[in-house]
């Protein structure tokens, strides 16, 4: 009967393990590649490589073993054999007969020493088949004292045995006699296929990843708002061809989209003006008053969030990707905090030129540092332009936002009643713009905590 002290002993015992299991997982997985390119040769050379260990064990386990021991068995068995012959007639043993018939029909060169000790035992190898296989076979068809030595001459095993008669009988065996030397031929014939097969796979693996890849450039690209590659085109195999025939059809409608809501603002925008301008001419006909002034005020203040809506919306969709010098812009900025009478300090680290759209990133850098100096006395710009991306932190000294509202100000039209409104003379969609527009770059803008006591505007675009 389990008791459930039992149970709990036994979880307890099985827990290192599944904790060991668990810690394994994401161990592998940080030290795996990444890449699926990376990924698919593994599953290649992976089960390709344990086969292949597979065979070598087996092929040295069975049959290297197998065909060494016999060999070996057969050069003892000769050996034995002039032994035999030397003890039935010892005393009148020719050993120049002996000797001669040991060379020409054995194919050993035998020689017998004056009586003598054997030499100490040589220390044997970490790994050989054939130290194992003699020393057995002498100890169990000759039973006499022996020693080997086939460690010195590749070529050569030498052996020798203390007769009764306290002689030393020396042979000198070729290794190959002995040994299954052919191994290596069986090796190189499996390592070489296996690298053939490998160049194989490879050349077939790229030509498959290389569709992957484009498709990735080409989502990329228009992920951040620039053209899609000249030659992307769906290729590859059936499901990569889906794939890239998806996202084509997907940029086509996202285009159609973006062109038919700029065309209805576009008429939008011509209706709406033209009845601003009537009424600005209908007001400026009726005279001066304060009841006037302030529809005049109303009228301005239309025509302004108009404009501001339709900057919103467009998004400059139809500007064009180009090179924007960051140095010329950051003077730019200085120029404009020279102008307004504040403390402004910039600095650019890394290559000056980026890729974007250089009049929309332009307004979204400048509507960041003018909403800075509006609301603060000192301002700090520092732009690092690095392979991977381009980041520029802007802080300032002034009254910042409260944390809970941080997001908030990037909805359109959103006006902060405390703190700073970052938009207090316009129409509430300049932080609408500025994320808009690094959203189309590929990148985002950030609020957070300054270390001067301010807020700190970080803009981060892909390089």
């Amino acid at each position: 009967m389990v008791t459930f002290e039992g149970m709990r002993r036994q979880n307890e015992r099985e827990r290192p393990a599944a904790r060991g299991l668990r810690q394994f997982g994401p161990w592998l997985r940080r030290r795996l590649p990444t890449g699926l390119y990376a990924r698919s040769l593994l599953i290649i050379i992976i089960p390709m490589v344990l086969l292949q260990s597979v065979v070598a064990f087996v092929f040295m386990e069975r049959h290297w073993q197998t065909v060494t021991h016999r060999l070996s068995t057969a050069v003892v068995r000769d050996i034995a054999g002039i032994i035999d012959v030397m003890e039935s007639y010892p005393q009148g043993a020719n050993y120049d007969a002996i000797t001669r018939i040991a060379r020409d029909r054995l194919d050993l060169n035998v020689s017998v020493d004056p009586p003598a000790e054997l030499p100490p035992p040589r220390p044997k190898p970490f790994f050989s088949i054939l130290d194992q296989a003699l020393s057995e076979e002498i100890a169990k068809q000759i039973d006499l004292p022996f020693w080997i030595d086939t460690v010195g001459n590749s070529n050569l095993v030498e052996i020798r045995i203390q007769l009764p008669s306290k002689r030393i009988l020396r042979v000198f065996a070729k290794r190959s006699q002995a040994y299954a030397s052919n191994t290596h031929i069986f090796l190189m014939w499996m390592v070489g296929t296996s690298l053939v097969l490998l160049g194989i796979a490879i050349l077939f693996l790229r030509g498959q990843i290389r569709p992957i890849l484009a498709l990735a450039r080409a989502a990329e690209s228009f992920g951040k708002g620039q053209p899609t590659p000249e030659d992307f085109r769906p290729r590859g195999a059936d499901e990569i061809r889906r794939a890239g025939m998806a996202f084509i059809k997907m940029r086509e409608r996202i285009e159609k989209s973006i062109d038919q809501r700029t065309a209805m603002l576009s008429g939008v925008s011509h209706d709406l003006r033209t009845v601003l301008t009537r009424f600005r001419l209908q007001l400026a006909m009726s005279g001066d008053s304060p009841e006037i002034e302030q529809l005049t005020h109303d009228v301005d203040e239309m025509q302004s969030m108009l404009e501001g809506y339709l900057s919103f919306a467009r998004n400059a969709a139809e500007e064009d990707v180009g090179s924007l010098d960051l140095a010329r812009l950051l003077n730019k900025i200085e120029c404009d905090a020279k102008v307004h009478d504040k403390i402004l300090s910039t600095s650019l680290e890394g290559s000056p030129t980026i890729m974007v759209r250089p009049k929309s990133f332009t307004r979204l850098v400048t509507n960041l540092s003018s909403n800075a100096m509006r609301y603060a006395d000192m301002v700090e710009i520092r732009a690092q332009h690095d392979e991977r991306a381009l980041t520029i932190v802007i802080d300032d000294d002034g009254p910042g936002i409260p944390p809970d509202a941080r997001e908030d100000v990037f909805k359109p039209f959103y006006r902060l009643d405390q703190a700073r409104n970052l938009d207090q003379s316009g129409t509430g969609l300049g932080l609408s713009i500025a994320r808009d527009i690094a959203r189309g770059h590929g990148g985002d803008v950030s609020l957070s905590d300054s270390p001067h006591g301010g807020l700190r505007a970080t803009i981060r675009v892909p390089a």
